[in-house]
């Protein structure tokens, strides 16, 4: 069953298209990997999924109870929010605040939440530490079980891995892939490194300005498109 779907997608900035011809779908449990080089259009889409830009023309249908500010969201860091000052608790359980809705403070449930996405994370004795005296791989950490408790059907991670050194990088794709397959939770992740992306996703969405490959990694791999985005290379 399809929890997100896009129809004929465009969005332009003042009034100049950035990307058209978007259609693709997410079923639950699926892991989709959206690749594409600098400014393909892949930050323009993420800001559609979650809300933040109007689409131009299509649409984007949530089933399955789903809405935009039910996705859990891990951003790029910039070096700003690096240095955020706040705990790591409290970092995590700002993941709570849009289910919040009228209410001014966290509940039990919110805290109970939180502790259980910590401890998920491997970083319940991190608790009360600095957030930003943390490593970047502890950071993703952190921001990956905030994510987690913004949503329990769908994580959109835009490029999760960026500025971690390779066992960081390969702890945190594993993260990733068991949080997809033991939580069943669907999974839309935002890659520069296609090898990564079509070892663990189960679905390729390739942008260059408009939707030029959507299928499954296995397809993906046998595609023309792909041997062009890697100079003739196999995957």
């Amino acid at each position: 069953m399809a929890i997100l779907t896009c129809e004929e997608l465009s969005f332009s900035y003042e009034g100049k298209t950035v990307l058209h011809d978007v259609n693709f779908h997410v079923d639950e449990g699926d892991y989709l990997c959206i690749v594409g080089e600098n400014g393909s259009g892949k930050s323009t889409l993420i800001k559609g999924l979650l809300g933040l830009k109007a689409p131009d023309s299509g649409r984007i249908i949530h089933s399955d109870g789903l809405c935009a500010n039910m996705i859990g969201y891990l951003p790029q860091q910039t070096e700003m929010q690096r240095d955020f000052p706040a705990s790591v608790r409290e970092v995590v359980l700002s993941g709570c605040l849009n289910s919040m809705g009228r209410r001014f403070r966290y509940s039990a449930a919110d805290r109970e939440r939180a502790e259980m996405n910590m401890e998920r994370m491997g970083i319940e004795d991190l608790a009360d530490e600095s957030y930003q005296a943390l490593s970047g791989g502890q950071q993703q950490r952190v921001l990956l079980a905030r994510a987690l408790c913004a949503t329990k059907k769908l994580l959109l991670l835009d490029e999760p891995v960026t500025g971690l050194d390779p066992k960081a990088s390969a702890e945190m794709y594993n993260i990733i892939k068991l949080i997809n397959l033991c939580d069943d939770i669907s999974v839309i992740m935002v890659s520069h490194d296609i090898h990564e992306a079509v070892r663990y996703a189960t679905k390729i969405l390739h942008l260059g300005h408009s939707q030029l490959f959507f299928g499954t990694a296995a397809e993906y791999r046998e595609s023309a498109q792909a041997r062009r985005f890697l100079g003739g290379n196999r995957i």
